[in-house]
């Protein structure tokens, strides 16, 4: 009996639909989505499988990267093998074909439980050549007492994503990432967890799994791209910006839980002179931090003020919807990119002929989008948008250094007419194991409007400084404040701080013992 069909046979007994043998990886075999593992494989081992298996006419392409595929026709039924070498490494995927696989002995007893096993069971042991030719059993695979179930009890399946989606909510967790072969895994307060009571995502499964709730639109995006994002809901728990995307070992998938409950400006704590900015008449205000800093719940909070506060309409650009706003004093149209517009670029030029009084761009970018940002705020209308800069230093310099040299003078001179205001943000890890945001809030009075229109943008940091009567703060301060109220480590405070020196010498004027590692 050749080698491959002696595994062929043990999935045939044990009701497996699937198995995964991976160059020095243990084996995986799957009924569905429940997942059994095996002893591991060596490289020669599974050299030795994909020969015996593969038809001679295709034997020259395990030497090749690359995959390819053929039906096995084995005793036990026709079987689909895939295989695929990349870096070196062989991977062979022996999947049931559509016929039904019959399980070979007639007489074996009932196993209702994909992973009950015959308990005398007389399954032949896999062998391959080691170095010095003799023959190399596969350690512990198919004896009685090292089989399936011994090895590795049956983990929790997961049969829609919606599963996982609730399980996010029980473990409030703010990011889902699903990636080909490996335990799903999610965030929590910051902190990346395993899942190890969930089966070992199969690649051809996951991609069923997550192509289950995307859009034909997005669907057909990633087949061409391998990368796609697009938004999807929950009833009862929120919305979910989904990206999707390929890398070595296959779909990968990675999901931000978007509540329903739009927090308010108090509950975040927003100072004064940042809710202040929701009653201008005109201007740009930017947003900012690194990704994952809380900007989206930050522009909510700010737009729910305006719809409880103002009579006006708000119309915004974003990719995709995360928080839905409904109409309570103001008129809000939410629009997502590729969905109900082609780009950000062409939602703003098109909104000007849309009556607004508020315009929120979920990201500036682009440089068409960043110019019709400020010719909107310009012309007018009041702006708010978001960048992925550090500080509000850097981002005024940003959005002036995306502009060719040419054109750099006119937009210092437009952006120090329009810019009323830059929120640059991070989230600091409680000693709670919670997260609590620092805001740095750069105001424009005349005398920033006039650095940035001169160029000396370098002048912003002082600027900062001497405004904290008129409510600005630099992130230092912010920071400052929640370790001095117990709330933050002074490690963690360090860690997120940009000015690491300009921390540790308010640490040493305020009597807090610095880090021992701040060197």
């Amino acid at each position: 009996m050749a080698h491959i069909d002696q595994i062929i046979l043990h999935m045939a007994q044990e009701h497996m639909d699937r198995a995964v043998l991976c160059s020095d990886e243990p084996m995986h075999f799957f009924n569905g989505m429940q997942e059994f593992a095996g002893p591991q494989l060596s490289a020669q081992q599974v050299r030795n499988l994909a020969q015996d298996g593969t038809p001679p006419v295709l034997k020259p392409q395990l030497v090749l990267d690359g995959s390819f595929h053929f039906p096995y026709q084995s005793p036990h039924g026709t079987f689909d093998v895939a295989i695929t070498r990349r870096d070196n490494k062989l991977k062979i995927t022996l999947s049931t074909s559509t016929k039904p696989v019959p399980v070979p002995n007639a007489s074996a007893p009932n196993m209702s439980a994909p992973n009950a096993i015959v308990p005398n069971a007389e399954i032949p042991q896999v062998a391959s050549a080691n170095s010095s030719g003799s023959a190399q059993e596969i350690p512990d695979f198919m004896s009685p007492a090292n089989a399936l179930s011994s090895h590795h009890e049956a983990k929790q399946a997961f049969h829609h994503m919606d599963d996982l989606f609730h399980h996010m909510a029980r473990l409030g967790a703010s990011d889902l990432h699903l990636s080909s072969c490996e335990l799903p895994m999610m965030r929590v307060q910051g902190t990346m967890r395993k899942l190890n009571e969930y089966s070992i995502c199969d690649p051809d499964a996951l991609h069923r799994l997550l192509f289950g709730i995307t859009p034909r639109r997005n669907q057909e995006e990633w087949q061409a791209e391998h990368d796609t994002d697009f938004s999807y809901e929950v009833d009862g728990i929120g919305r979910f910006r989904c990206n999707l995307f390929a890398d070595r070992k296959g779909i990968c998938g990675v999901f931000r839980l978007i509540p329903s409950k739009i927090q308010t400006v108090q509950e975040l704590g927003l100072p004064k002179a940042m809710t202040d900015f929701c009653f201008l008449s005109k201007g740009l205000v930017v947003v900012t931090g690194p990704t994952g800093s809380g900007k989206s719940t930050t522009l909510a909070a700010l737009i729910d003020h305006i719809n409880k506060h103002r009579t006006d309409h708000v119309v915004t650009v974003e990719d995709p919807i995360e928080f839905v706003h409904e109409n309570i004093q103001c008129l809000i149209n939410q629009r997502e990119v590729h969905v109900n517009t082609d780009s950000f670029a062409a939602a703003l030029r098109a909104s000007l002929r849309e009556d607004p009084d508020i315009i929120m761009v979920g990201e500036m970018r682009d440089l068409e989008t960043t110019r019709r940002a400020i010719e909107a705020a310009e012309t007018g209308h009041l702006v708010f948008g978001t960048l992925h800069t550090s500080s509000a230093a850097s981002t005024v310099d940003r959005i002036i250094d995306q502009f060719p040299p040419e054109e750099q003078s006119q937009i210092r001179v437009m952006l120090s007419e329009t810019l009323k205001g830059v929120i640059a943000q991070t989230l600091l890890r409680t000693k709670e194991g919670q997260r609590v945001a620092a805001f740095e809030l750069l105001l424009v009075p005349t005398s920033v409007s006039n650095l940035i229109r001169e160029g000396k943008t370098f002048q912003l940091p002082s600027q900062i400084q001497i405004g904290k009567t008129s409510g600005m703060m630099t992130m230092n301060d912010a920071i400052l404040a929640h370790v001095k109220s117990g709330r933050v480590s002074p490690q963690e405070g360090l860690l997120k701080a940009i000015d690491k020196n300009g921390l540790l010498t308010a640490y040493e004027a305020h009597g807090i013992e610095a880090p021992a590692n701040a060197a």
